[in-house]
């Protein structure tokens, strides 16, 4: 994780600036922040995360006053006061497949479906031409992996797989608050850092969530917690 301390906003208190279509820009480096805070913050729990917890709650710190910072404040008071062994079950408790609550994002648009490998391959393909390396024990739909990308890679192709993928945030961030845990608090973050959707993307949005996903037609290889082997976030992307 790079060092992400110097949080600020960018606009100097003259208000931010006007986009083409006359919606008001969000500082660039604030969003970034966010976003690299918040997969830092998805990553499992492990020694590596807890190392980086200061440094994670230093960057939150340096964020403006607001709804944002007041979510991440939140998940940071929570695991600077958890034992660690208990985060760690939490964590597996929490986002456990079976329950709904998966970090990764292409089973809420094809459950388990042949369409799911297509679709993370073409996620793959996006961070490629980008020139973003993805760690080999890590899948290119995990939520973590798309926020840092988004934060630390191509900010635009980012944003838009968090755009593509947002009815899936809806559905994660909605259960998480229904299970009562700090980590909703993570997400609501991070559906902060995005454009207010058009009412007709809002309303599929919702009939598709309602739906839930494909049913399974595949099984799935035995993996370590969520898709993911317990080393999220560390090493090269």
């Amino acid at each position: 994780m790079t060092d992400t301390t110097n949080a600020t906003d960018t606009t100097g208190g003259t208000g931010a600036p006007r986009r083409p279509d006359g919606r008001a820009a969000r500082p660039a480096h604030r969003v970034a922040v966010t976003r690299q805070v918040a997969s830092a913050m998805l990553g499992y729990p492990d020694e590596s995360f807890f190392d980086r917890l200061p440094l994670v709650a230093r960057a939150v710190a340096g964020l403006p006053r607001g709804a944002v910072r007041e979510a991440l404040d939140e998940f940071c008071e929570y695991a600077t006061t958890t034992p660690e062994l208990e985060l760690c079950e939490h964590y597996v408790d929490v986002f456990d497949h079976r329950r709904r609550r998966t970090l990764h994002l292409t089973h809420y648009t094809d459950g388990d479906t042949r369409r799911r490998g297509h679709e993370r391959a073409e996620i793959a393909g996006i961070y490629a031409r980008s020139g973003w390396k993805v760690g080999a024990n890590e899948l290119p739909d995990h939520l973590a992996v798309v926020l840092e990308f988004a934060a630390r890679g191509d900010a635009d192709a980012g944003e838009a797989l968090l755009a593509r993928f947002r009815h899936g945030l809806e559905r994660l961030g909605t259960a998480l608050h229904a299970h009562g845990t700090a980590y909703a608090r993570v997400l609501d973050a991070v559906r902060l850092t995005l454009p207010s959707p058009r009412r007709a993307e809002h309303e599929a949005a919702h009939r598709t969530a309602a739906q839930g996903p494909p049913a399974e037609d595949v099984p799935h290889p035995r993996r370590a917690v969520d898709g993911r082997w317990p080393r999220a976030g560390g090493g090269g992307r």
